[in-house]
């Protein structure tokens, strides 16, 4: 509840503005229960980035895909990932904000540093995934793999929020889809 309730505020009043008294008032809990679930307003918001980009991967993940038909995995997978993006615009706008805001004040920009850690975590899991379904490898380090997905959907989202072309942004994915699948090596390629 408190997770939700901090996705609301600060959807409406910006990260500044989002307090715990803001965040309990909006849940309809009592201030304390803030402190027994939190230790701290940072706390929650990692949480809220664990959460949020979990469920996008866990909808690639989810998404079907026949083996062998890596094309088609990728592609679906990117457009269930993406459908969470459609879905819930105001995350999306959070997170955003919630890196510029950690990024201004050194006491936070740890945040911002895990918040990308999180995310290339996240994109490590669902490109190991995808190379067991499909028994591949990948041609490039994961790292810089997973730095690719994170920097094309994080970019396709940024670009999107303005703009609301799904039918564009969706063409971007089938074309990242497709040199993703160019990507694919021999099982055991080191990668």
């Amino acid at each position: 509840m408190l997770l939700a309730a901090a996705a609301r505020v600060m959807a409406r009043d910006g990260i500044a503005q989002t307090t715990t008294r803001a965040i309990t008032e909006e849940a309809g809990m009592p201030r304390g229960s803030f402190h027994y679930c939190f230790r701290s307003k940072d706390e929650l918001l990692r949480e809220l980035i664990t959460v949020v980009v979990g469920d996008m991967v866990q909808a690639a993940r989810d998404a079907p895909g026949e083996r062998g038909d890596l094309l088609q995995r990728l592609r679906t997978g990117l457009r269930a990932l993406w459908g969470s993006v459609t879905e819930h615009p105001d995350e999306q706008l959070v997170l955003y904000e919630l890196t510029t805001y950690a990024l201004r004040d050194p006491a936070t920009v740890e945040l911002a540093r895990w918040q990308y850690e999180s995310y290339y975590g996240q994109a490590t899991e669902y490109l190991t995934f995808v190379a067991e379904q499909e028994g591949i490898g990948w041609s490039l380090p994961m790292p810089t793999l997973a730095r690719l997905l994170v920097t094309v959907i994080d970019g396709l989202s940024l670009n999107w929020l303005p703009d609301r072309d799904s039918a564009a942004a969706l063409g971007v994915l089938d074309a990242f889809a497709a040199h993703l699948a160019t990507l694919a090596a021999p099982p055991g390629t080191p990668g």
